[in-house]
């Protein structure tokens, strides 16, 4: 049974999400602020958090980073700030997906299947399989129709980065960080560029690509 924490000082809406989380089979956990929500997860085993970011304590944002600073439990935002700069704020402090307010429960309960089934396969996955290509992980070896494809040391850890969070927005600054390191956050020319080749090696048609997806504004979703 996995384990949810909902994180929403709405009483309306956390009522509404343990009630149909419940219903699904899923163990639920409410808090109503930062403070009591930090205090759950550190104390009891999370699945997945689902936080709003405008609690009476504390922005939510400050609760990504403070989740971040100790575990690696996917983050699904739901908020009513529906701004570009909001969604590339709370994914750049650590957040997985986010969905804005009001949503579809349907929609929702997708999202946490995907993060749990990512957080289930990926971690172990020694190989990640999409179209006619397949990323040997553990060898650092890309085939596509079985052909290799050779990739420079750059495109190898992008491509990584991509593919260990499927369906899942990376903005452009946390791709750079991880790919590049500190102090190349606003080096976006290297990131478009960077995708664009793998596009062109990996894309059936780069400039129609299905799998590396641009969210304009925002950064990058690999959809498998």
């Amino acid at each position: 049974m996995s384990r949810i924490l909902v994180v929403d000082d709405d009483p309306q809406i956390a009522r509404a999400l343990n009630i149909n989380l419940r219903a699904r089979g899923y163990e639920v956990s409410t808090a109503a602020d930062a403070e009591q929500a930090l205090r759950l997860a550190a104390g009891h085993p999370t699945d997945v958090v689902v936080l709003d970011l405008g609690l009476p304590d504390m922005d939510g944002i400050e609760v990504i980073a403070g989740l971040r600073g100790w575990t690696t439990v996917p983050i699904l935002v739901l908020s009513g700030r529906s701004e570009a700069v909001d969604k590339v704020d709370a994914l750049d402090a650590g957040a997985d997906d986010y969905v804005t307010k009001p949503f579809g429960m349907e929609e929702l309960l997708a999202r946490l299947r995907a993060l749990l089934r990512r957080t289930g396969d990926i971690a172990d996955a020694s190989t990640v399989s999409f179209g006619q290509v397949v990323v040997d992980l553990a060898g650092k070896r890309v085939t596509v129709s079985g052909q290799e494809v050779r990739l420079t040391p750059t495109e190898w850890q992008l491509l990584t980065v991509l593919v260990h969070h499927p369906g899942m927005l990376l903005s452009q600054s946390q791709l750079l960080r991880e790919v590049w390191g500190p102090g190349y956050e606003t080096a976006q020319g290297n990131l478009r560029l960077y995708i664009a080749q793998l596009r062109r090696k990996l894309e059936p048609e780069p400039s129609r690509p299905t799998f590396f997806r641009t969210e304009p504004g925002m950064g990058y979703r690999f959809e498998p």
